[in-house]
């Protein structure tokens, strides 16, 4: 029970306070004129006043709160290293039992779990839902065990009570780590990056002034040398190869550190071609010629360089050399000299006319074989005795004319295995296509037949030779589409899938395996011609290998799905081919730094003059402290009380009847005005 005196005016404070100025002028006059009974008056006005206030008894049946503390546990990963969940578990439990044995004491326990992703240790988050779920009025203390590394500071409350850490760790607790900085998303075949490495030693490190590092890419064999420690060094690197690089550096465990997960950084970076340079070789002037050419100049990574044959030299028509405007074609410079460094070279309509002697187009031929990519696109003069295919190129042409041209409308359909390959698979769906008007029959003998025209005879075949690849057109009508004749078609699209897979584009393999993550989240993808590919088979960082079947989801394409079980770097094999992935980082935010620490939460603890202190000494006790006073000290942290209580009722009671106020005012008026009327 709890009583205290309130005042309830019985008129407005401004008549209260006008009423004591009269009364007090009336009793200042009879203090003046010496009347006998001024004091009696005065009593009398001062009772009248205290009334008009309105005094009342306020009485509340409270019923007294316990005090809460809360006491968060770190559980992340970072806390399972070097014993310390053990030992964390026996500290809380300890801490637990002595906060309950206090009288008035509540005890919240809150686990602080590993967050979502790379988050890492989310204490504040836990700490602020436990906060809004208790009365702030009762929070005599905050108690944290963990090794301090906390990833969420910034988000911080507004402290209601002393906070305290009680990290886990030992003083001779020591870590390496290795960094890679300065690494980019893309990066030019053929240039050299440079990437910034770093390898740290943290705690009580034993003395060492470098450390092995090794270096692999797409997890072939390793590279391995040596770096300082603490000091930044500069690694040039090339990637050899477009598309994803996965390249991956580590620093062999040390016996002794607390960890060896932030010893390793995996990087992925993607290679991309700088300028890809294209020699278009036009035999005559027609329409389909600005259509390769407008596609061409359209992309601004392709350099192109074209040439068409405007007059042949067996042209006679009777102009002098001397007055000829026309450039020379030079052979010598572009199929000797310089042919290596073309990506693609495209014969347009082009026939032997003596402008290419055999010598130089046997170069050509030898050209792919040693990586190099060639289109024909065919017209009439393929199936000719000047055709293209009766010279040395005929050993690397997929397929050889018949002598026939068909000059009749057809529509382009992309064969069985064209459904299957990237170049033609899922194109553009206008539907009808437009027709084309002209096709040269030839006779497949190796590589694909991706689209066919007239009667299912061969429109497009692909093909591979040794190194280097080959496209055969058997049409010159392409350029119909570009037009919108008949509706017109994914010309656009087909071209560009062909000359970039003639390029070796990695998102255009027809044979290719990858990897996609999400999370823990591995979704593996199989490219292949073939109907059925097999199973694939997943090696996990720490050497576990697991088995998935992959189902078809559309032609061409299967997938498997798999959760990683860790962090790191998988290889993924499926008959002859391979791949690598990183899952998640190497090195998770909960390892990158590992030493027990209270620097981090130092600001946050300082506000309310809480304390740090290591468990590792002994689990300190527990004492009462005033609001505003040192909350921690040597060996003991303190909380403070609250106090805190329910009303259950509350009363309110006249401190005096009305009757006895006025008998005592009356008893005052009367009694002055006696004792001033006796004398």
């Amino acid at each position: 029970m709890n009583s205290q005196i309130f005042f309830d005016p019985l008129i407005d404070l401004r008549l209260i306070a006008a009423l004591a100025a009269l009364l007090f002028v009336i009793c200042g006059f009879a203090f003046w004129r010496g009347l006998t009974g001024w004091w009696l008056r005065t009593l009398g006005a001062v009772m009248i006043l205290a009334t008009l206030l309105g005094p009342v008894l306020h009485r509340e049946d409270r019923e007294a709160l316990t005090d809460v503390v809360l006491l968060l546990e770190d559980t992340t990963a970072s806390q399972t290293l070097s014993g310390r969940a053990s030992r964390s578990e026996v500290a809380a439990n300890t801490l637990a039992e002595r906060l309950e044995a206090r009288s008035n004491t509540d005890v919240r326990r809150i686990k602080v779990a590993d967050s979502d992703g790379d988050g890492g240790t989310a204490l504040m988050a836990a700490m602020n839902e436990a906060l809004a779920s208790e009365p702030l009025g009762r929070i005599a203390g905050i108690i944290a065990i963990s090794d301090g590394r906390v990833h969420d500071i910034e988000e911080a409350p507004e402290l209601p009570a002393p906070f305290h850490l009680l990290h886990s760790g030992r003083a001779g607790d020591w870590d390496r780590r290795l960094i890679v900085r300065d690494a980019p998303a893309f990066a030019i075949l053929g240039e050299p990056i440079t990437l910034r490495l770093r390898i740290e030693d943290t705690g009580e490190a034993p003395p060492s002034a470098d450390a092995r590092v090794e270096v692999s890419v797409d997890g072939g064999a390793p590279q391995a040398f040596q770096v300082p420690i603490g000091v930044d060094i500069e690694i040039p690197v090339t990637l050899p190869h477009g598309g994803r690089n996965v390249l991956e550096f580590k620093a062999p465990a040390v016996e002794g550190e607390l960890t060896d997960r932030n010893n390793t950084s995996i990087i992925q970076i993607n290679g991309v071609r700088d300028r890809l340079r294209v020699l278009l070789v036009s035999g005559e002037p027609h329409p389909g010629g600005r259509t390769w050419r407008n596609l061409l100049k359209s992309d601004s990574s392709v350099d192109l360089v074209h040439f068409t044959i405007l007059r042949p030299p067996a042209k006679q028509d009777g102009v002098p050399v001397d007055e000829l405007s026309l450039i020379a074609f030079p052979t010598r410079e572009l199929f000797l000299e310089k042919i290596d460094d073309f990506d693609l070279i495209i014969f347009d309509r082009y026939k032997r006319r003596g402008i290419l002697p055999s010598l130089y187009l046997r170069n050509v031929a030898e050209y792919v074989n040693n990586g190099g990519a060639v289109l024909v696109a065919a017209g009439p003069d393929f199936a000719s005795a000047d055709s293209l295919y009766r010279s040395p190129l005929s050993e690397i042409l997929p397929a050889g004319p018949t002598a026939l041209v068909l000059n009749e409308p057809y529509v382009p359909t992309v064969s069985d295995i064209g459904s299957r390959h990237p170049v033609t698979a899922g194109l553009p769906d206008i539907e009808p296509w437009g027709e084309w008007l002209r096709l040269v029959d030839v006779v497949p003998d190796k590589g694909h037949v991706v689209m066919t025209g007239a009667n299912d005879r061969p429109l497009l075949m692909l093909d591979r030779v040794d190194a280097g690849r080959v496209a055969l057109l058997a049409s010159d009508q392409a350029w119909l589409w570009a037009r919108g004749y008949d509706g017109g078609g994914p010309q656009l699209e087909l071209l560009r899938r062909l000359a970039h897979w003639m390029m070796a584009e990695p998102d255009l393999e027809e044979e290719a395996l990858w990897g996609e993550a999400s999370g823990q989240r591995l979704r593996i993808l199989r490219r292949s011609l073939a109907e059925q590919v097999g199973s694939v088979e997943v090696q996990t960082p720490s050497g576990d290998t697991a088995t998935l079947p992959m189902l078809e989801i559309e032609p061409g394409l299967f997938e498997a799905r798999y959760d990683g079980p860790e962090i790191g770097l998988y290889r993924l094999t499926n008959g002859d081919l391979s791949s690598v992935i990183g899952l998640g980082p190497a090195a998770p935010r909960e390892y990158a730094q590992v030493i027990a620490t209270g620097e981090v939460l130092a600001p946050v603890i300082q506000t309310l003059r809480g304390g740090i202190l290591s468990f590792e000494d002994g689990l300190p006790s527990v004492r009462n402290v005033r609001p505003g006073r040192p909350a921690a000290g040597n060996g003991w942290i303190g909380l403070t009380p609250r106090n805190a209580y329910e009303t259950l009722s509350v009363s309110r009671t006249a401190l005096l009847p009305p009757w006895v106020i006025l008998l005592i005012i009356s008893a005052f008026v009367i009694g002055a005005w006696l004792r001033e009327g006796r004398q």
